[in-house]
């Protein structure tokens, strides 16, 4: 009797199903939990509320993500660094702006065991204060500037609103800062729009749409001259903060006393910048390109690349099994992340696994596959399918990361274009906004005035503002038409 055709367990036909019986689209905050959960991201279980545990899939994505920022910032002369965690009163109080935006939700240090402190210690909500106090004794005239410097931390706030992993927490546990220190507030300002292209390189790295604002001085940060927030928005339709680039002018400089020696031998405050992002980018990849399976991971920034899934059958598994290694050795030697699973769990409990993470392609090889020579890719966004030659797997492959890629750019930019909402009077707003829809937009003036009115007449929070692309706009709250921008609103996390 001749052998049964070995069947291969096919993923279509779990494709249907959704993996946590969780609609992303209908409940997305318990989809992220689930998501999170299911992925072996981090561990909510720990006792302090806003505290997580990162677990080794979740903290080799976000070493990935912070290392592309690092490498940016490495290729515009940028400089890593590492200042202390903890920042005494008599520091941290210096600037008095700063002092009152960040003393209300810092941790403070008072006692060291049974003993009292003879000084407050703050444990670092950000670095201004700490660096600003060190960074004096290494300049010293024109020929130190401009410098640049950065470090990747882990600050604390006390965060009193809801808290949710890697979008709100309360210890953020990779916090890349950088601080920049020039001679003049020309070069300051030149600073802020390298910062702006860093950021921008960065997030177009990771498909995650943005919008680029300048903020209103009371959502200014604290101490601080202007700055640029880079804004998205997550499924629920809240607005998300991604990162800020900020101008600090010498403020700072007059608090820490940080001069250079000029050219003429005159002494001038130094001017300065200083731009963040945190584990809160890799949430948002998470939140914006997942579906009802699980993540989607793009390639650059997953753990693991590829999974090789084999398809057994009775008496021909050692042929698979070698083959598999084969492939195994192969992909890994040309530097992709690949993973064989090789557990006793059915095809189809693997397929879920590996979707729910979110890995980029899935390899699949049977008894017919190492007869054919060939393997099946599968691809994690779209699960699309492809028959390929052994010998052609790195070019496949290479190819089917550049289509994740761009299947993500655009489908991120879509739903972007859909969450982003713009209006020309409050009437409109009133009559066609509700909140789960996300961001939007109306004229605006440039006056404050008009600014509070429009946010306390549709009672949505501001979030910043940009040009217009259009011409011919009139002021949502006066009317009047000289120098419009659009003002963006929105709840935000």
């Amino acid at each position: 009797m001749a052998d049964k055709k070995p069947k291969r367990e096919e993923s279509k036909g779990d494709s249907s199903k959704v993996t946590f019986n969780i609609d992303k689209a209908k409940n997305f905050p318990d989809w992220y939990d689930r998501a999170i959960e299911v992925a072996q991201m981090v561990d909510t279980r720990y006792p302090l509320k806003g505290m997580n545990a990162w677990m080794p899939y979740g903290f080799k994505a976000l070493k990935l993500m912070m290392r592309q920022m690092e490498m940016l910032l490495d290729a515009k002369d940028h400089h890593e660094v590492y200042f202390p965690m903890l920042v005494p009163e008599s520091i941290f109080g210096k600037e008095s702006e700063f002092l009152k935006g960040f003393s209300g939700e810092s941790f403070v240090v008072t006692h060291a065991g049974k003993n009292p402190l003879t000084e407050k210690l703050y444990i670092r909500p950000t670095s201004e204060t700490v660096m600003y106090s060190m960074v004096r004794e290494w300049i010293r005239s024109f020929a130190d500037l401009p410098l640049k410097l950065y470090q990747t931390v882990n600050v604390f706030r006390y965060e009193t609103r809801m808290t949710r992993p890697m979008l709100r927490v309360r210890e953020v546990v990779k916090f890349k800062e950088a601080h920049t220190f020039h001679a003049t507030s020309k070069d300051a300002d030149s600073q802020i729009k390298e910062g702006i292209e860093i950021y921008s390189e960065f997030f177009d790295m990771l498909m995650i749409p943005y919008l680029v604002v300048k903020t209103l001085p009371w959502d200014t940060f604290a101490g601080a001259e202007y700055n640029f927030d880079f804004m998205s928005v997550i499924p629920d339709g809240k607005g998300i903060e991604l990162a800020s680039v900020i101008n600090l002018g010498t403020k700072f400089a007059k608090a820490y006393d940080l001069k250079y020696e000029t050219e003429k031998g005159d002494h001038e405050y130094v001017h300065q910048t200083c731009y963040g992002i945190s584990e809160r980018e890799l949430g948002v990849v998470m939140a914006i390109h997942g579906d009802n399976k699980g993540l989607i991971l793009p390639p650059l920034i997953a753990p693991i690349q590829i999974v090789i899934v084999p398809i057994y059958f009775a008496g021909r598994e050692d042929p698979v099994r070698k083959m598999c290694n084969e492939v195994l050795g192969k992909l890994t030697k040309l530097g992709f992340r690949v993973e064989f699973d090789d557990s006793g769990k059915t095809p189809g409990e693997k397929y879920y696994k590996w979707e729910a993470r979110g890995v980029p392609v899935r390899i699949e090889i049977g008894p017919r596959d190492v007869e054919a020579g060939k393997a099946v890719s599968v691809r994690r966004d779209t699960g699309a399918k492809a028959s390929v030659p052994v010998a052609e797997l790195e070019k496949s492959i290479r190819l089917a990361f550049e289509e994740i890629n761009k299947t993500l750019k655009e489908n991120g930019q879509r739903y972007f274009s859909a969450r982003v909402l713009h209006f020309a009077t409050t009437k409109e707003v009133k009559e066609k906004y509700t909140e789960r829809l996300g961001m939007l937009g109306l004229p605006w003036c440039g006056d404050q005035g008009c600014a509070k009115k429009l946010e306390k007449d549709i009672d949505i929070p501001t979030i910043g503002f940009k040009p217009y692309e259009g011409k011919g706009q009139k002021c949502a709250s006066c009317g009047k038409t000289a120098g419009v921008t659009e003002l963006f609103f929105g709840r935000t996390y």
